[in-house]
């Protein structure tokens, strides 16, 4: 079985009292190392995939596993460790925090899992993503496409097995996007880490194993665009 595993996921949301179908019997299976597009139109259950891979969320009927654990049946505290050891989130706007330097923005995360070498864990994943000589910098001292090295380091803080990516390239430049698109595709290779990417951008699909296609919750296309298999 793969790093992620959605089985016959649903899910519902109440809206002024209607229940509105987000997902609708998603069957997917990712492996470790696997660089995954989910594409779209706005509202077609992109988000809701990415929050229910993540542990953010729940199905209404079906089953997510990450790991080989079954998301629904932990407790708060199981939940919130793997979270924070497990999962990486990138978001479009950044979110950085404001008052803390580059290099304290990545170590927050480390600090909040109580690695004592998170100072030295920190300065290495900014290297990873050759930010290290930006690390006294605040976030307002970057460019956009310097925030986003930045936010992917912070989400590569722990080492997580699944990275999930909404919209990460969406408030940046052709040549920026094409610098983070090859970033995320280098940590999918040396890192064996999964990644999900909810895009609207056709040239981030070129970066990618494989691409799902969704409209109105329902996946409606799968292309592996590389032979992956696990292991590679």
């Amino acid at each position: 079985m793969g790093i992620l595993h959605l089985g016959h996921v649903s899910k519902d949301y109440v809206t002024e009292g209607s229940p509105v179908a987000a997902l609708h019997d998603v069957n997917l299976e990712f492996q470790a190392g696997e660089f995954v597009a989910l594409v779209g139109r706005s509202g077609c259950g992109k988000s809701t995939l990415l929050n229910l891979a993540g542990a953010m969320d729940f199905p209404t009927s079906g089953t997510v596993l990450l790991d080989g654990v079954n998301t629904s049946n932990l407790s708060d505290f199981a939940l919130t460790q793997v979270r924070r050891e497990k999962v990486g989130f990138i978001f479009q706007s950044f979110q950085l925090l404001p008052t803390l330097s580059v290099i304290e923005n990545v170590e927050l995360p480390l600090m909040l899992a109580g690695n004592k070498q998170a100072r030295l864990l920190a300065s290495e994943r900014l290297s990873w993503v050759e930010m290290d000589t930006y690390s006294s910098r605040m976030p307002y001292q970057l460019s956009g496409g310097q925030m986003q090295r930045v936010a992917i380091a912070r989400a590569l803080a722990n080492g997580p097995s699944i990275l999930l990516a909404d919209e990460p390239t969406g408030n940046l430049d052709t040549t920026t996007s094409e610098l983070i698109l090859a970033l995320l595709r280098r940590i999918a290779d040396q890192g064996n880490t999964t990644i999900l990417m909810a895009t609207h951008s056709m040239e981030a699909t070129g970066k990618v194993d494989t691409i799902v296609r969704l409209q109105d919750g329902r996946v409606v296309d799968l292309t592996r665009v590389t032979q992956f298999s696990e292991g590679r």
